[in-house]
């Protein structure tokens, strides 16, 4: 019984002590309500803290935990090609000197002449009989020209075959598309039909003027003004 009187009397002094604080100042009120008050105070400078400045600089903290990630694995990945930079330079040599090799197997616009000439002999040293041979358009890719030729050649099968494997074997690239082989029944011989493409590499000239229509296009597919479209108010 004792207890429980002790309580309630201490539960009626807490009580006593927020009673009447309206219109007092707070330096003027008890322990008790001060200390709740300091309370609250810290809460509310620590929750503005966070939300105005410590919340900031975490993401910052957490943008800059991720950045040095991304910083150690690009410095492993350079590492591996410091140390194999001596095998790496020598791959590239070797690319320079395989793309040096096939460019030699492209002839310049002004060896396109004797290389027509060259398939052109590759026929007649065969004893084959040319019905047709005609340069086609001028084919400019992004960096290569092609050069197609109509032919049609009349001769034996074993003459045909030879020629088709001393084009194959010149030093230039050429390749026949589109074969066809009719027989001639007056003569006995066969005709054959097909398109040699021949190609060359693009000179420095070809290169630049390749280079400016496509600039020209990148800038014709540019969204602008409608031709049609006037200027607000202008109706008025």
């Amino acid at each position: 019984m004792a207890t429980r009187k002790s309580s309630s009397i201490d539960l009626s002094r807490v009580a006593e002590q927020f009673r009447g604080l309206q219109g007092r100042h707070p330096g003027l009120w008890p322990v008790l309500p001060r200390s709740v008050l300091m309370f609250f105070i810290v809460v509310g400078v620590l929750v503005a803290a966070w939300a105005g400045y410590w919340r900031g600089q975490l993401e910052e903290l957490d943008a800059g935990r991720a950045r040095e990630v991304q910083l150690r694995a690009e410095y492993v990945d350079k590492l591996k090609q410091a140390v194999n930079l001596e095998v790496l330079r020598k791959q590239k040599e070797e690319v320079t000197q395989y793309v040096s090799a096939l460019e030699k197997q492209l002839p310049s616009k002004a060896e396109m002449d004797a290389l027509l000439s060259d398939i052109n002999q590759a026929g007649v040293g065969r004893g084959l009989q040319f019905e047709l041979f005609k340069p086609g358009q001028v084919v400019v890719r992004e960096f290569y020209a092609e050069l197609p030729i109509s032919i049609k050649l009349i001769g034996n099968y074993h003459d045909l075959g030879a020629f088709a494997s001393d084009v194959s074997n010149l030093a230039r690239i050429v390749t026949l598309n589109d074969i066809n082989i009719d027989l001639q029944e007056k003569t006995g011989q066969l005709m054959l039909e097909a398109v040699a493409k021949t190609f060359r590499y693009l000179d420095s000239e070809e290169i630049a003027e390749q280079r400016r229509e496509a600039a020209k296009a990148k800038q014709g597919t540019r969204p602008g003004k409608s031709a049609g479209a006037s200027p607000a108010g202008a109706a008025k």
